[in-house]
């Protein structure tokens, strides 16, 4: 069982990653189409996007006139959240290069540095940001300049996609080693960062949001990997900035990211015969069946070879997906390095609009994914989101095309040799669902083995509200709901449910019943009232025993 304070801040990453998405990904009415349809919505490539160089002479980010350039965006006695979806004013009174604690292992300090006589490759950094808030973009790059060795930071490329002050950008480009490209209209992020790595003179890529800070040593054992095995795509551990105060805090790293049949993206713990193994080296690098997708490094021909990203996809939402998809599949790796850390503010809500709904957005974006390289499996994919089918994609022909000139693996492969624990439903019988009580959803927390499930609002979008309902077992990623006989009890406390491999089990077994789920012998039922979901004994015409079942 994990510490309570390290358990806080892990499921903290694990909540607001799958909400956060979650909430993305269907808040405009599941799916539901404009009269004028998607298609007519979507946003075309613009013709031209130039690069724009400062005229004058640059200055080191030393000599930047931080106040000034974020004096222009403030907005005194206006509510703080509104532009950003943040805290602006923690933001803006922060300093761009405030200190953050080293949250890196112990042993990861000779890791982060250069080794004697090492030579790595330089790096092209690519920012891509609409409308961002100028202090946390200022705070960005300056992590950059800052904590990186100078050798290793070829340039950084802002692609400023279409923001309604260009002097958002403009005002940067003034700081040495910036350049800056603006978008002729609103592109997204997918086809923003193709420019961005068009532009790019290194021989690798690293990607930011535009709301992140670099940590010490963040780099260095990034471009190691890359320049051992270039097939590799690797990742920081993404670290939390609170929306609110804009504290740093130091994410868990014995998360990987995985994904449900719903294809929306979710942190997931390490087995505890992994977290066990890499308990006396925790520097080695963790294989991920998927990346988040808003900081990694790629080498810059591997990038081009495996296709870059779908430019037919819009926006935001799924490119995550199908790159991770794409670069296992094809010959290449995921990993997160525990040496890198990287601070990301994750935000609730998205501050800027999605031309044509943020749910037909990432419904046609995953559905293109789907549809390249899940094969036959795609199936239950629309199982789980069938409203999905609805939503218009485009043709695929081009990446199908792609695939094949690759030699890619199959979907199958995928699943025997990198996310085997991603499980297959069983031929019949099988439900996926969420169990609902009002607004508040049963919910994993995600907690992994022996840890208790809970109750959290409703986000609609699956993650770690979706659960596999046969053979009388409630599960979730191999894990089934457990009552946990040997933990103190009582009449109203009840007995604690909590993960474990599914084994059929008695104490593992539920019964659909009047919208009730009972235990073998009726004695007991799933109950969400209290302090705690617990098995308590059953109640007829108790509400907090009553279920619903919706996709």
């Amino acid at each position: 069982m994990l510490p309570k304070k390290k358990l806080k801040w892990l499921l903290l990453v694990a909540i607001v990653w799958v909400g956060g998405v979650g909430y993305y990904a269907y808040r405009s009415g599941h799916f539901k189409q404009s009269e004028t349809g998607n298609e007519a919505l979507r946003l075309k490539p613009s013709a031209t996007a130039a690069l724009q160089h400062y005229p004058g002479r640059q200055v080191s980010w030393r000599y930047f006139d931080e106040k000034a350039y974020v004096a222009q965006s403030q907005v005194p006695g206006s509510d703080p959240y509104q532009r950003h979806k943040f805290n602006q004013e923690a933001s803006d009174a922060l300093a761009s290069n405030r200190a953050i604690p080293d949250t890196r292992h112990p042993q990861c300090a000779k890791e982060g540095l250069l080794k004697p006589r090492e030579e790595l490759p330089a790096t092209s950094v690519v920012i891509t940001f609409h409308n961002e808030a100028r202090s946390a973009l200022l705070r960005t790059i300056v992590s950059v300049l800052n904590r990186s060795p100078a050798e290793l930071i070829e340039e950084i490329i802002l692609v400023d996609d279409f923001s309604d002050d260009p002097s958002d950008g403009e005002e940067l480009a003034k700081i040495q080693k910036i350049r800056l490209l603006r978008n002729t209209q609103r592109e997204g992020l997918v086809r923003s960062r193709v420019r961005g790595a068009r532009a790019a003179k290194a021989p690798v890529l690293t990607f930011l949001d535009s709301h992140c800070e670099c940590n010490q040593g963040w780099l260095p054992p990034l471009l190691r990997r890359v320049k051992e095995d270039p097939r590799r795509v690797v990742c920081p551990v993404i670290d939390v900035i609170n929306l609110e105060s804009f504290k740093y805090f130091g994410a868990s790293s014995d998360l990987r990211g995985g994904f449900n049949w719903n294809l929306v993206f979710k942190w997931e713990f390490l087995s505890n015969k992994e977290r066990e193994e890499r308990a006396n080296n925790p520097t080695l690098p963790i294989r991920t069946p998927m990346i988040a997708g808003g900081l990694f490094v790629v080498d810059r021909a591997q990038f081009e070879r495996l296709g870059a990203y779908d430019t037919a996809m819009d926006i935001w939402g799924g490119e995550n997906l199908e790159l991770s998809f794409r670069a296992w599949q094809c010959g290449g790796s995921l990993e997160i390095l525990p040496c890198s850390r990287v601070g990301h503010v994750f935000r609730k809500q998205h501050p800027y609009s999605f031309p044509g709904g943020s749910g037909n957005v990432f419904a046609r974006n995953t559905r293109r994914a789907a549809e390249v390289w899940m094969d036959d499996y795609k199936k239950y994919y629309y199982a789980t989101v069938p409203v999905a089918r609805n939503v218009p994609m485009g043709s695929v022909e081009e990446r199908l095309n792609l695939r094949k000139s690759l030699g890619c693996h199959s979907f199958q492969w995928y699943l025997d040799n990198v996310y085997p624990e991603l499980k297959v439903p069983a031929a019949g019988g099988e439900r996926l669902a969420s169990l609902r009580q009002g607004q508040m959803c049963l919910d994993t927390l995600g907690g992994s083995e022996g840890n208790p499930v809970g109750l959290f609002t409703c986000h609609g979008s699956g993650g770690n509200q979706q659960w596999s309902l046969a053979s009388r077992l409630i599960a979730h990623g191999g894990l089934c709901i457990t009552v946990d006989a040997e933990a103190p009890s009582g009449a109203s406390r009840g007995h604690p449910l909590v993960l474990r491999p599914c084994g059929g089990h008695p104490s593992q077994r539920w019964l659909w019943r009047d919208q009730r789920l009972e235990q073998p012998g009726g004695k007991l039922c799933l109950d969400g009232g209290g302090d705690q979901v617990a098995a308590r004994p059953c109640r007829r015409g108790a509400t907090s025993q009553l279920w619903a079942l919706s996709n």
